[in-house]
């Protein structure tokens, strides 16, 4: 059972509806678990694979620990692999109650640098719990791995890189053209943000620095697709800043491929990640990145090579890397080529899936 907290979809949910997809079906069943429903759980359906909501907006909730049991059983599962720390936590009574393999994805820690202490002690200690239970850590960037033995003393983790569809980011594909219904002219600069609009993903960030970059050259416009527990913040930001003429907003969208193709440069000012699959698609699509420098972001881009890296909660320079590509196209061009070869070579769907194919083997002892 492939556990995950909501089912709308982001950079987890997408790992998922992937690793389900191209796991072996001749060895292994998937079957999908949501606390919410979304476009996640209709998809991985529309692929022909059973997933299941159990309501609940809860880290850990007390009220649901039977209906999971219930499920597993009726399910007949043999591993049980939870994605992210909110997953996890609503799965370990279960998985410790039916004395079942308990595999743990970590698409970045719960604790970080901007909560209080308080916090973030709390969020590592139950960290520490849930991978003390595991019988197989995941961590999806070898930085969070060693985040994880400095902060709470992780003993072991194998360490297995997200990957992407391919096939379906395929910058030489075709695509339907956005820019015009979006209002974009075909000489327009366009910076793009497609993430969930969270604390997480700095969407104000994003903003002030295409309100910013606007004001230095009125091509430079911005496409903001997300949706999330910001969106009220986002949207009085735009009306507040008069941002309509020059970004178009939308709530969150399945034609990301397209998207990307619309666009010319991504953005992700992020506070933390664990690998964004979302900087990885883009990067896939010959995109040139600009992005702080996340645990995981930190492994994939180089400076001036493959992206551009900006310091954290800095609008001002995220609006000069935007104006910046704007007026080198070698190095747009560049940027985008090399980060997409990066991914070619290393963040391939079918290879995560194989290998998280083997670690079922290995606690199933199958070679």
């Amino acid at each position: 059972m492939e556990v995950i907290r909501q089912g709308q979809i982001g950079g987890g949910e997408s790992h998922l509806l992937d690793l389900a997809y191209f796991l072996d079906k001749e060895r292994f069943e998937p079957i999908g678990l949501a606390f919410t429903s979304g476009e996640m759980v209709d998809r991985l359906e529309r692929m022909g694979i059973k997933c299941h909501v159990i309501p609940t907006l809860k880290a850990f909730d007390w009220h649901v620990q039977q209906q999971v049991i219930d499920l597993l059983r009726r399910e007949k599962i043999q591993i049980v692999h939870a994605h992210g720390s909110r997953a996890a936590s609503n799965m370990l009574w279960p998985v410790q109650r039916l004395k079942l393999p308990f595999v743990y994805t970590v698409h970045g820690w719960s604790f970080h640098d901007d909560q209080s202490w308080a916090v973030r002690k709390a969020r590592a200690w139950s960290e520490k719990l849930i991978c003390h239970f595991a019988t197989r850590v995941i961590c999806v960037s070898k930085s969070n791995a060693e985040t994880g033995r400095q902060i709470f003393g992780l003993k072991k983790a194998d360490v297995i890189e997200n990957g992407i569809n391919l096939e379906r980011f395929n910058p030489d594909g075709k695509f339907v053209d956005l820019r015009k219904e979006f209002g974009f002219a075909s000489d327009d600069f366009v910076a793009g943000f497609i993430a969930r609009c969270t604390k997480q993903k700095s969407p104000l960030d994003f903003l002030e620095a295409v309100r910013l970059a606007h004001q230095q050259n009125e091509a430079i416009k911005g496409l903001f697709v997300g949706e999330g527990d910001m969106d009220s913040e986002v949207d009085a930001f735009i009306v507040q800043h008069k941002m309509q003429d020059y970004l178009f907003r939308s709530k969150f969208r399945t034609d990301v491929p397209d998207l990307l193709n619309c666009i010319d440069a991504y953005c992700l000012p992020s506070l933390w990640e664990g690998l964004s699959i979302a900087l990885l698609e883009a990067m896939a699509m010959r995109k040139a990145i600009i992005a702080t420098p996340t645990d995981g972001t930190k492994e994939l881009l180089t400076d001036e090579q493959n992206g551009l890296i900006i310091p954290f909660e800095q609008p001002q320079q995220l609006a000069d890397a935007i104006c910046r590509l704007s007026k080198d196209k070698e190095l747009l061009v560049r940027c985008g080529q090399q980060a997409h070869n990066m991914v070619e070579q290393r963040f391939n769907a079918e290879r995560v899936a194989a290998s998280v194919g083997q670690i079922y083997n290995s606690i199933l002892n199958v070679k």
